[in-house]
């Protein structure tokens, strides 16, 4: 019974190191390729003869607008923010990201090292990588990390031998009956797009649509939707 009671927190801590460790490997790849694109874009200012003091500032205008848009869709998707309103920021780092690409093998292309130019693009790949799973990663482990029903059943089953388990389900039927919160934000765009969808097809919408348009896992959409209907 004490090794049942004591699993609820391993597993909110292992929810806790999984995205922490997916926050630091986000962190290290885009140090990483700030790094790497640093020293190409820099030869390759170099190269094209743009003065040396200004040289070194073209690499970091970029990299850094990545590393910035990082961050904010990082923070903006652990608060349960949807996919759809973050996509104008995603685009951007894309495009930020794009544009890292291009800086990091024009160099070696230009002087027919394609090896080298192939070399140069896992840095810039990496980072736009991440910064499409990354967020999406985050917003899922955030939205099943909410709930912890897991255990239940377990304390059921110990309860079983017992002669007297009346009393079991009534007690842990409890953490199944409580709905799970949505964020506010999350409530407020789910708000919105109810509203959006009435107007435009005059009914009311289903819990699917509604998760098809936030992006957000089918728990989560079910209890923003059981939420919209109450509220």
């Amino acid at each position: 019974m004490a090794a049942m009671t004591a699993s609820p927190p391993n597993g909110a801590g292992h929810d806790r190191f999984t995205r922490h460790t997916i926050t630091a490997v986000m962190a290290v790849i885009a140090a990483l390729a700030f790094v790497f694109s640093f020293g190409n874009v820099w030869a390759l200012a170099l190269r094209l003869g743009i003065p040396q003091p200004i040289a070194p500032l073209v690499a970091p205008m970029v990299d850094l607008s990545v590393i910035g848009l990082l961050v904010a869709l990082h923070h903006l998707s652990v608060r349960g923010v949807p996919e759809a309103e973050l996509k104008p920021a995603t685009r951007l780092m894309h495009l930020c990201g794009l544009l890292t690409l291009a800086l990091n093998v024009a160099e070696p292309i230009t002087a027919g090292h394609y090896g080298r130019a192939a070399l140069d693009t896992v840095a810039p790949l990496l980072l736009l990588g991440w910064g499409k799973v990354g967020p999406a990663l985050l917003r899922h482990l955030h939205a099943s990390g909410t709930p912890a029903p897991e255990h239940v059943p377990a304390t059921t089953r110990t309860t079983e031998p017992t002669p007297v388990p009346a009393q079991a389900p009534t007690s842990a039927s409890a953490p199944d009956a409580a709905p799970m919160t949505a964020p506010d934000p999350l409530l407020k765009a789910a708000r919105r797009i109810a509203a959006e969808h009435h107007d435009r097809h005059g009914q009311q919408i289903t819990p699917a649509q509604l998760r098809t348009r936030l992006g957000v896992a089918p728990a989560l959409a079910d209890a923003v939707h059981a939420q919209l209907a109450t509220g």
